[in-house]
């Protein structure tokens, strides 16, 4: 993946080395929504109650990525010494930037305008808008405070233990949760949670599979358009990488790993399959239209 074309991100928060803190504050029940898969895989449970308030978007891969809170836009740092590598926090703000540029232009193009995100990295503990943030829980988006949060760490897991490396790897990671923010401010996720209210566990799960699918084809569908000056970003080699990492954090693969057994009706994320599928659909057509998995 050629990154350097588009300009990095100011919507960028550094929280690393500021020691963080370990708490349930701010709305802890929609932290319960990423928590609660995670106990589920650690200790070998299903048909735990997954979804409160919110969605993860990864949390199987060690807890969480879902939703999470906006704020003011801007870099900061907060008090302390900042713990990021300088390389990787220009990989962030450069991949958040291009997301910028083409959920942009895609918005543009509808008749709307595009409200960005806000990234933060953090390590170990954070606090969210939705609670506590945890590096266990992998990353997340918040919509209370329509942020995304990510302990960069999270990337060496997704490289070692789960075998996915690669820039477009980590790029796909980031746009999953970029895309849980475009389902926010279309009113997605509110429906969904509406919906989900008014089901059964099982019937919830699928509703939430769908939002995480059609989260993974929002992250193809960036990388279909997302270009430079040179042309498109998107270099031989990265659709290998992101079937790779989309294959790793299927519910099926998981909880094969983790458990031996497969439990189909407790899938929140979608199977390896329909993982990889949703992220081939949107990179093959570009279309935000084409992500029709939510309900």
């Amino acid at each position: 993946m050629r990154l350097g074309g588009e300009g990095p991100s100011g919507n960028f928060e550094d929280r690393t080395g500021g020691g963080g803190g370990f708490g349930f504050g701010g709305g802890g029940g929609n932290m319960l929504g990423c928590l609660l898969p995670l106990i589920a895989s650690r200790f070998g449970l299903v048909g735990v109650a997954v979804l409160l308030l919110g969605y993860c978007a990864l949390q199987s891969l060690g807890g969480g990525g879902g939703l999470l809170p906006t704020g003011g836009t801007g870099t900061t740092t907060r008090s302390g010494q900042s713990t990021l590598d300088p390389n990787m926090r220009d990989f962030l703000t450069r991949v958040l930037g291009s997301t910028e540029e083409t959920w942009g232009e895609l918005f543009k193009k509808a008749g709307a305008v595009y409200q960005p995100t806000t990234l933060v990295a953090y390590s170990n503990y954070d606090q969210s808008g939705c609670g506590a943030a945890q590096a266990a829980m992998g990353p997340f988006y918040c919509p209370t405070d329509k942020r995304i949060y990510i302990d960069p760490k999270f990337f060496d897991e997704l490289s070692k233990r789960f075998g996915a490396p690669g820039d477009f790897a980590m790029a796909y990671v980031i746009a999953h949760e970029v895309g849980h923010h475009i389902q926010d401010l279309e009113g997605t996720l509110d429906r969904a949670q509406r919906a989900q209210q008014s089901v059964g566990q099982s019937q919830g799960n699928q509703i939430q599979v769908g939002i995480e699918l059609q989260a993974d084809c929002y992250a193809g569908v960036w990388a279909a358009n997302a270009r430079d000056e040179k042309g498109s970003i998107i270099e031989q080699g990265d659709l290998e990488e992101g079937m790779r990492a989309a294959e790793a954090i299927g519910d099926d693969t998981l909880q094969r790993q983790a458990q031996g057994t497969v439990v189909p009706e407790s899938f929140t994320h979608g199977s390896s399959a329909q993982r990889m599928e949703a992220l081939r659909r949107g990179m093959t057509s570009g279309s935000p239209g084409a992500c029709n998995y939510a309900r």
